[in-house]
C-alpha cells in the first residue's frame, strides 16, 4: 500500500474517531467473509458503520483524534463499529447478531465519548433501553410525586364539596 493511500485511510479513519459516538472494537477470527457481509448489513441498517481496520493505521488515527486510551485494544485482527446516533444501538446489534448466529465474534471493547468500555460494560449497555424509553420513565417517574400531591390538596375540597352537597340535597327534601 502506498504511503499517500496509508495517509487517506488515517485521514479518513480520524474523522470517524471524532465524529462518532460510540465505537465498539471487535476481534473477527472465525468469521467468514459472507458472515461479514450479513453483519455489515445489520448494522447498517441501524444507521452503523463496521469497519476493519489495521492495526498501525487505527493507532495513528486514534493519536491524532485524541483518544489515546483505545490503543492499547489494537492488537490482532480487529473491526470496529461505529454509532452515531443512539449510543445502545451498535451494542445491541452485535450482541443480537452473536445471539443469533452463534458465532465466535468477540467484542474487546469500546469507547463512549470520552470514556473506555470494558467489554463487559459494552454487553451491559445492549441490554438499555433506547433513548426514548429511558426519558419516558423518567417523566413518569417525575409525575408521580406531582399526582400524589394533587391528589392530597384536593382530598379535602373534595370531601368538603360532599358535604355542602348532602346539605343542599337535605334542605331541597324539607
Amino acid at each position: 500500500m502506498s504511503r499517500e493511500k496509508k495517509a487517506q485511510i488515517t485521514d479518513r479513519l480520524q474523522e470517524v474517531f471524532s465524529e462518532c459516538s460510540v465505537g465498539i472494537l471487535t476481534d473477527y477470527r472465525g468469521l467468514s467473509t459472507p458472515e461479514i457481509t450479513t453483519l455489515r448489513r445489520r448494522l447498517g441498517e441501524s444507521g452503523v458503520k463496521y469497519k476493519v481496520v489495521k492495526n498501525t493505521l487505527a493507532r495513528f488515527a486514534a493519536e491524532r483524534a485524541g483518544r489515546y486510551d483505545i490503543i492499547s485494544f489494537f492488537d490482532g485482527p480487529i473491526a470496529i463499529a461505529f454509532g452515531y446516533g443512539n449510543i445502545t444501538e451498535p451494542a445491541r446489534v452485535l450482541a443480537d447478531y452473536i445471539r443469533t448466529s452463534k458465532v465466535s465474534l468477540g467484542i474487546k471493547g469500546g469507547f463512549l465519548s470520552d470514556r473506555v468500555l470494558t467489554s463487559e460494560e459494552v454487553m451491559a449497555l445492549s441490554t438499555l433501553p433506547p433513548r426514548e424509553i429511558l426519558l419516558a420513565k423518567v417523566i413518569g417517574g417525575m409525575q408521580i410525586p406531582t399526582a400524589a400531591l394533587l391528589a392530597c390538596l384536593v382530598t379535602p375540597i373534595r370531601g368538603f364539596v360532599g358535604v355542602l352537597q348532602a346539605r343542599i340535597q337535605q334542605l331541597e327534601g324539607e
